[in-house]
């Protein structure tokens, strides 16, 4: 299992800087600038400037695990499914699909026109070589075995090197019928299919490519909405263009996505002003500047933040009545308002917000289970004067571990005087240490109360309940409940096919860890942006890529 789900929450490569020439001549008319806005007809060219916060790590669909180099894989390739506007499954390479009674057996009918932009058709056999690769150790794939295992049949096995590759539930019935056998029920296997892991490759391409696949814009072949241009591993700009041989090319507005490498903030919007780009993030110390602009736009997101708790390091967070002080002592109002002011908003609850919906109700996981776990300072210190009688102590020292970044540090200093200033008798250093040092910490549990995160891997809750399963990859903090372990477990066993007591399992299941508390719920991040009124139909994604730009067109100004 792997540590944080690095794709998803942050990311640590280094970054570079890339120096734009953005004067323009003094000389340009209005009417010059209309005329490079607009097509020969008149109309609005359907071209995007953008910007992306790194280089591209890799465009290879079994090793990446950022989100950057997930949008543009995202963006170039397609799998059995896409996701499109609320989380809606939109046809990809599958037309449709027939699931067996025991859902162990999944039959996906492969449209015909689909092509590779070499021209060869997109089969069956191109995903079972693609499935097969993802597993394999020799391929080093970090998400292939994450994502695949216990859901596959037989794919944890061979990554093991137990079983043979021709044992993995993947199998072309014919050019155009591919056949999945899973280990048990999975209700979220149809989300799974719009990840990069599950997407085809065409065996006889990569294989001439040997080692240098994937690595440069000639060593790629796409069978999505897009084709990467003008592309190496160390680009610091590219492009993405339409795809002509793309088998929905009809739907496709855009016709091209010209993207450049920009860290600084100030230097983002500055470009943003001047016309240079359509779209700027914006941090903490610009959102008041702007957020009275129409193009000031707030999109949530479904990461969520907290303090974990480790158990086995800390007398005093071993104590139930301790840790439920810690997580009431907090307010995360401020925290969210103040300190962050970025569209994170707080959060109360184990799952994030606009994420999961009753099966018959459709109404939200978080609304129907609310607020579980608030800011309540004298609630906090009633339970954290009984939690130092159990213990024996007058006072305690704690320590919060987080990564050396500017904004982990400013958070952790702000959770530090809250905490300490809250309940007496408690003083709290911080220990800030390199990413990669934090995840080596965190492994091997030496911490005792750390800021952390989650971005989901899929549309499921189950993504967010089995994060805190004993023993489980990613808890890490030595909380164990049989009774929630059973809960949760059943929803991917004898309740896997019941849609009803499945969720309702997963409602039970929160309400014991607002009772445990083996992490304090901190907020639900937002990202704050400047968008140009011409851009319209992008998706936000809740997982994988940011965006979806196959539905997306500039449209014309009034």
């Amino acid at each position: 299992m792997m540590k944080f789900l690095r794709s998803n929450l942050l990311i640590t490569i280094g970054l570079l800087l890339f120096a734009f020439l953005s004067a323009c001549s003094s000389g340009n008319s209005e009417s010059a600038a209309n005329e490079d806005s607009t097509d020969k007809n008149g109309d609005p060219k359907q071209e995007l400037s953008l910007l992306s916060k790194d280089t591209i790590p890799t465009m290879d669909p079994h090793m990446g695990t950022d989100v950057i180099s997930f949008q543009f894989i995202g963006e170039s390739r397609e799998g059995l499914y896409r996701l499109g506007d609320n989380l809606d499954l939109k046809p990809g390479i599958a037309k449709d699909h027939q699931v067996s009674e025991d859902g162990l057996t999944w039959t996906f009918n492969l449209r015909e026109d689909a092509k590779w932009s070499n021209g060869d058709s997109v089969t069956a056999h191109d995903f079972v070589y693609a499935w097969q690769r993802a597993v394999n150790p020799e391929t080093g794939s970090e998400y292939g075995p994450y994502m695949m295992g216990g859901v596959i049949k037989n794919a944890t096995a061979i990554n093991k090197g137990e079983k043979d590759m021709e044992d993995l539930g993947v199998k072309a019935d014919g050019d155009f019928t591919l056949v999945i056998t899973l280990e048990k029920p999975t209700p979220y296997f149809e989300s799974l299919t719009t990840r990069s892991t599950f997407m085809p490759l065409n065996q006889k391409f990569v294989e001439e490519q040997g080692d240098k696949f994937a690595t440069s814009a000639d060593t790629l072949l796409s069978n999505g909405p897009f084709l990467l241009k003008d592309w190496e591993s160390t680009s610091s700009s590219w492009n993405l263009v339409k795809n002509p041989d793309y088998w929905d090319e009809e739907s496709v507005k855009l016709e091209k996505l010209s993207f450049d490498v920009v860290k600084d903030p100030q230097t983002s919007v500055d470009l943003y002003e001047s016309g240079k780009v359509d779209r700027t993030d914006l941090n903490s110390d610009l959102v008041d500047q702007f957020s009275a602009q129409d193009d000031f736009v707030v999109t949530p997101e479904t990461a969520l933040f907290y303090l974990k708790l480790n158990q086995t390091k800390s007398e005093a967070l071993a104590n139930n009545n301790i840790r439920k002080a810690l997580s009431m002592a907090i307010d995360k109002s401020s925290l969210v308002n103040e300190l962050l002011n970025d569209g994170s908003i707080v959060s109360n609850g184990f799952a994030p917000q606009n994420f999961a919906k009753h099966p018959e109700t459709e109404e939200g996981f978080r609304e129907i289970n609310g607020d579980l776990i608030t800011y309540d300072v004298e609630a906090a210190k009633e339970l954290w004067n009984k939690g130092l009688k159990e213990i024996g102590k007058e006072k305690v020292e704690l320590e919060i571990l987080s990564s050396d970044t500017e904004i982990s540090k400013t958070l952790g200093e702000y959770l530090a005087n809250q905490l300490s200033n809250n309940l007496p008798g408690l003083s709290v250093k911080l220990k800030q240490v390199p990413f990669e040092q934090r995840l080596d910490l965190d492994t091997n549990m030496d911490y005792q109360i750390e800021i952390a995160g989650w971005g989901p891997s899929y549309l499921d809750l189950y993504t967010w309940m089995d994060l805190w399963l004993t023993d489980g990859g990613n808890n890490k903090t030595g909380y164990s409940n049989k009774e929630y372990d059973k809960l949760v477990k059943s929803t991917v066993d004898e309740l896997a096919l019941d849609p009803v007591k499945r969720f309702e399992a997963f409602l039970e299941a929160e309400k014991i860890l607002a009772e445990d508390v083996p992490v304090v719920p901190l907020y639900q991040s937002g990202r704050s942006q400047l968008i140009a009124p011409k851009i319209e139909g992008v998706i936000s994604r809740p997982f994988g890529p940011k965006y979806e730009y196959k539905w997306a067109e500039v449209v014309a100004g009034e």
